[in-house]
């Protein structure tokens, strides 16, 4: 489900008059270029009067030459823009005497001289405009007025003058910002106040518009929010989307910002257009602060109707801080995700552990873990996830809080424990479970024995396939199963796999006693020439002292075995049942 980033969205406007401002750099370096090399200087006498300043030779121009005035070159510019920007006022009063005409006149950018001479903040060039008629509402193609620009500047002065000719105070931008909105991004209440006493809106009439209010707490500027609640600003308006003035500072991380919001009776239990609170925003992104701020006032009632929890949020994303605070504050550990948002997961994923287990957040999951998270509320196992990832970390620590390393991956069963296709080219992995008393002796129990084993059915699907799980979260959606158990050769035997055989085969060998290899895995071994030595491991007897340690790892069990190296044993004990002596 694709969600509407608002903070990506206003983080367009964080400098939106930097395209003009290149622009108009460019053009005043490449104002006397044509074709990329500098021109003589009397290759344009207009130009270069211009940028002398000399009015007599652009009034004997005008006299003996005046359509010269009105040439423009490939960008659509003509004398007057250059004038405009170069900040030449008495060239400005001389073009337009004569041509008056051409005062509103548009380059390929559409923009005019006014705009220009704003950009560049030459305020007696842009009184003289004004006094000759420019229209100060012609934006350019970013649909940006003078008035807009002047803000951006932040030049009170000509924001004010501006204004005084007219300025509309409430055109917006082609992204829907108005010049208020470019004084509240730079946190200039001077500019403000003028905009609001011209007739800026303060509450944006249409729902598709985004407040000025909103764009003050997500960029946290304190001055200009709490300037705008004083005007009478809506603490609670929505976007179109439902996001709030609170979910901004929440996302963003502004805690003071928050505080005012909830001192001016700001809603944190208005959810947006996704169903999320302020709270969840806090969550997702680890403001753990801002979690403290808003888990007193949002309702309970309202956390149970969202379709996910603020600590799936903080699973997900790893916020270890941000999940402490929402335990304490008694957020249920076990709380599962809304069954129509479930679903829409390959793997059905529910619970907040096997959101932390699936995005890699070891020590969220840990935390989780002590807090008493549920390791069988998920349909395919969090140590299943765990081990598709290849997160030794992960799955040890699922191990030590008694997850079942022989559990089955639903709808595809298989004569092996699951987890051991799982660890695919990861031998630390398969170590891991092995040592923690994974059942390896079932690798090598094969229904064929030594007769010859029937070829593979290509309609099952596995012999194209080496990552059980992908098939398993197909099945689920499907509700479809697999008829047949799949055994450990069969699974080593994929194309995909056999590349790993001799290692996988030689590691396991380490945690069985005596045993015959099939048929089908004899002739794996033997059509690779490095893999003869595991074979003839397996052609001389197991040694007794590996035998005798085999047999205690039996006697104490798996549960023990999970927590070997807290025992009271010596430490050489230890590394010689860990399988490390």
């Amino acid at each position: 489900m694709t969600k509407f980033c608002y903070s990506d969205y206003l983080s367009q406007f964080r400098n939106p008059g930097r395209k003009l401002y290149n622009v108009v750099s460019r053009r005043r370096e490449d104002s006397w270029r044509g074709d990329g090399t500098k021109e003589p200087e009397d290759a344009d006498p207009v130009i270069c009067a211009i940028r002398r300043g000399d009015v007599k030779a652009l009034q004997d121009l005008a006299m003996f030459s005046p359509l010269s005035l009105l040439k423009e070159n490939k960008d659509g510019w003509i004398p007057l823009h250059d004038a405009a920007l170069c900040g030449q006022t008495e060239c400005l009063k001389t073009l337009l005497k004569a041509h008056p005409g051409s005062v509103d006149k548009r380059t390929l950018q559409e923009q005019t001289s006014l705009l220009l001479a704003v950009s560049c903040e030459h305020l007696p060039c842009v009184r003289c405009l004004l006094e000759l008629g420019a229209d100060p509402d012609i934006s350019n193609n970013n649909k940006e007025t003078a008035l807009y620009k002047a803000c951006e500047l932040e030049n009170l002065e000509m924001v004010s003058l501006l204004l005084s000719y007219g300025a509309s105070v409430n055109q917006r931008c082609a992204h829907g910002w108005t010049a208020l909105h470019e004084a509240v991004t730079r946190d200039n209440t001077e500019i403000c106040d003028i905009l609001i006493g011209a007739g800026a809106m303060i509450n944006p009439a249409h729902t598709y518009s985004i407040p000025p209010l909103n764009v003050a707490a997500q960029k946290g500027h304190m001055g200009a929010l709490c300037y705008l609640i004083d005007k009478g600003a809506n603490v609670n308006m929505q976007t179109c989307d439902g996001i709030t003035a609170l979910h901004e500072a929440a996302e963003n991380g502004h805690k003071e910002v928050v505080n005012a919001l909830l001192s001016k009776h700001a809603d944190a239990n208005k959810p947006a257009n996704s169903g999320l609170l302020p709270l969840h925003f806090a969550a997702k992104y680890g403001h753990h602060e801002i979690v403290s701020q808003l888990v007193s006032v949002t309702s309970r009632a309202k956390l149970r109707h969202s379709w996910i929890s603020p600590l799936h949020l903080a699973a997900e994303h790893n916020r270890h801080a941000a999940a402490a605070v929402l335990l304490k504050a008694g957020a249920d550990v076990n709380d599962t995700l809304a069954h129509s948002h479930s679903i829409q997961y390959p793997d059905q994923r529910a619970t907040a552990l096997y959101f932390a287990i699936a995005n890699g957040s070891t020590k969220t999951a840990e935390m989780l873990l002590n807090a008493g998270a549920s390791l069988s509320l998920d349909p395919i196992s969090p140590l299943l996830m765990a081990a598709r990832q290849g997160c030794v970390r992960s799955v040890s620590l699922l191990l030590e809080r008694g997850a079942d390393m022989n559990t089955k991956i639903p709808s595809f069963p298989t004569a092996f424990p699951a987890v051991v296709a799982l660890c695919m080219d990861n031998l630390p992995l398969l170590k891991c479970l092995l040592n923690h008393g994974c059942d390896a002796h079932s690798c090598f129990t094969c229904t064929y024995g030594q007769a010859r084993h029937p070829l593979p059915d290509i309609n099952n699907g596995f012999s194209s396939c080496s990552i059980l799980l992908n098939e398993s979260m197909a099945l689920l959606n499907s509700n479809e199963s697999s008829e047949r158990t799949t055994q450990f050769c069969e699974w080593i035997s994929t194309p995909l796999m056999c590349e790993w055989a001799g290692p996988m085969i030689d590691l396991l060998l380490e945690h069985v006693g005596q045993v015959q290899l099939c048929n089908k895995l004899t002739e794996l071994l033997d059509s690779r020439e490095e893999w003869h030595d595991v074979k003839r491991k397996l052609l001389s007897p197991r040694p007794l002292l590996h035998l005798c340690r085999l047999k205690i790892r039996r006697q104490m069990g798996r549960n023990r075995l999970r927590s070997i190296t807290s025992l009271p044993l010596p430490d050489r004990l230890i590394r010689y049942l860990s399988l490390n002596d």
